[in-house]
């Protein structure tokens, strides 16, 4: 396909997805808890920030480059982490993996992958591992050594999820993993099936009965002493977590409330996002993910101090449209979208964003 083949946005990305998915797939990557009302917030929040663009600067040569870690990327749109992407897409986290490459950003492999994450991660360098913790201790640190060894570049720890939110698509749906997909990275602990439930959700009887529900700020430590791996904390929205974190050791904080799947009426990411950096006071790297679907959504992230941003549910569905080709269609549109949204700002690249830019409607 061409490039005007493809969707002309992410909207119409996720259009088509709608078209092609089963409506169990579909609304397993699209839904929130409850009402929905933070997965709407999440994308209404960034409509509510104007933007007081600056003129008459130089902004002829232009580039999306980041440095994240020492590491140098061709954009500050990553992959976030999300799961089961051979629902999408037979070739599943490989198709993603190759689109990551392509367009020189980076992925974060979920802890429930359905491909292993060997295979995921020795397709590329910039690949971070997420990492949910089991009560199966044993299980959870094999994971972090497997991906230390298999060349992850750091771990991710999701600490808003040791209780699943209640997801009504879900629940009604009685969404499962058909047969032949599996969470792959689990599957030597004996913890890969996720068989339907009458009346439930499969994957809330699978977190709830293995995900551990006593982590603690003192697992931090524990996990910083089995890896050398920078360790990043996924779902900080509160500006006092956001300071027991780097005290405790996190190397980075990403704000987001998982994409509104958790605690229904949560605030929105790019809500929590200034008091977030405010608390980090730069002794780590500021992240954040939930809503952003316009190159402008991404200017606003990082004017109020995010080094870079995640995206997650469009690349599932550039992904559903057309495998890695799709992701790279949908992500490019972005990309094109925030070159354009930086130029008109008077930013030739986006370290040179500042807060000054932005405004209420």
């Amino acid at each position: 396909m061409t490039m005007s083949d493809w969707p002309l946005n992410l909207a119409g990305f996720e259009s088509a997805a709608r078209d092609r998915l089963p409506q169990m797939v579909y609304d397993y990557y699209a839904g929130g808890a409850l009402d929905e009302i933070t997965l709407r917030a999440n994308r209404d929040a960034y409509d509510e920030i104007a933007l007081r663009y600056r003129v008459l600067v130089d902004v002829s040569r232009r580039s999306l480059a980041t440095g994240i870690f020492g590491r140098s990327l061709e954009t500050p749109i990553l992959f976030a982490p999300t799961a089961f992407h051979r629902l999408a897409c037979e070739e599943g986290e490989m198709a993603t993996v190759r689109a990551a490459k392509e367009l020189g950003t980076l992925m974060v492999l979920s802890s429930l992958s359905t491909v292993p994450m060997e295979q995921v991660i020795a397709e590329y360098e910039h690949v971070w591992f997420q990492l949910y913790v089991y009560r199966d201790r044993g299980l959870t640190r094999e994971l972090v050594a497997r991906a230390e060894a298999a060349g992850a570049a750091a771990i991710v720890l999701t600490v808003d999820a040791q209780i699943w939110g209640r997801r009504e698509r879900d629940v009604r749906n009685q969404f499962h993993l058909p047969q032949g997909i599996s969470v792959a990275n689990a599957l030597p602990g004996g913890y890969g099936d996720m068989p339907e439930r009458e009346g439930d959700s499969g994957l809330a009887a699978y977190v709830n009965s293995l995900f551990d529900p006593a982590l603690s700020w003192e697992d931090i430590a524990w996990l910083k002493s089995v890896t050398s791996l920078p360790v990043l904390l996924k779902g900080i929205v509160h500006p006092d977590d956001a300071r027991l974190a780097v005290e405790h050791g996190a190397d980075g904080v990403m704000v987001s409330n998982h994409g509104g799947r958790q605690l229904d009426t949560a605030c929105a990411t790019i809500r929590a996002l200034p008091d977030v950096v405010a608390a980090v006071e730069g002794r780590a790297p500021v992240f954040v993910d939930g809503g952003i679907r316009r190159g402008t959504d991404v200017v606003k992230a990082l004017a109020y101090g995010a080094s870079a941003v995640f995206v997650g549910r469009p690349v599932l569905w550039g992904l559903a449209v057309g495998g890695d080709a799709g992701i790279v269609a949908a992500i490019r549109s972005l990309q094109h979208e925030l070159d354009v949204a930086l130029a008109l700002c008077g930013a030739a690249t986006p370290a040179q964003v500042t807060a000054d830019i932005l405004a209420p409607w």
